[in-house]
């Protein structure tokens, strides 16, 4: 069993912010793979797959960003999901120059308001697939700057990166272990 989330916030004046770059990739992993069965349940738009006679989950929790543990406690609760192996959740990382992928099997928040909502409840060893954003010039522009749109250079960034990730979300729907999926998806 494998749970894949993306975090973002819903509704149109965020939708293809830097802060959802983790509802961008869900979306457009299943567009690419046909899967249309979405549901809202789990306080989130929620779809359940087979695959090699294994389900897996896509999930994109409604609650915003800063809630998103409501929706994905209830979701690794019901289904008895082991967060420290079974629960990948992609995000925006500021602290990353732009396009840089990496997976870390568990830590702290770092400053980040879903993961700290993942960790109140789900505790802090799940899988974190962190996509970089880079900074703003100024700490006082970070509001904006996370909740902007991309430049044309980012956007460029975002079709190679959207190859990875697909290839990624693969090799975890293909049970490759967290160690191989770091050695091969973590960027120097």
């Amino acid at each position: 069993m494998k749970l894949i989330v993306g975090l973002g916030n819903p509704g149109e004046q965020y939708k293809l912010t830097r802060h959802n770059i983790g509802f961008i990739f869900i979306d457009e992993y299943l567009k690419e793979n046909r899967i249309n069965d979405i549901r809202e349940k789990y306080k989130s738009e929620f779809i359940q797959t087979n695959y090699k006679g294994d389900k897996v989950f896509y999930q994109k929790p409604l609650t915003f960003m800063n809630s998103s543990g409501e929706a994905i406690g209830e979701a690794v609760r019901f289904f008895k999901i082991n967060p420290e192996t079974e629960l990948f959740v992609i995000y925006d990382d500021m602290d990353m120059e732009f396009g840089k992928i990496k997976i870390r099997k568990n830590g702290r928040a770092a400053g980040h308001n879903g993961i700290k909502s993942i960790i109140s409840h789900v505790g802090e060893k799940f899988i974190r697939i962190k996509y970089g954003i880079g900074k703003p010039e100024s700490k006082d522009k970070t509001i904006g700057y996370v909740l902007g749109k991309f430049t044309p250079d980012e956007k460029d960034v975002l079709k190679e990166s959207r190859k990875k990730i697909f290839s990624l979300i693969d090799d975890i729907k293909d049970e490759m272990s967290i160690e191989r999926l770091m050695n091969k998806y973590n960027t120097k």
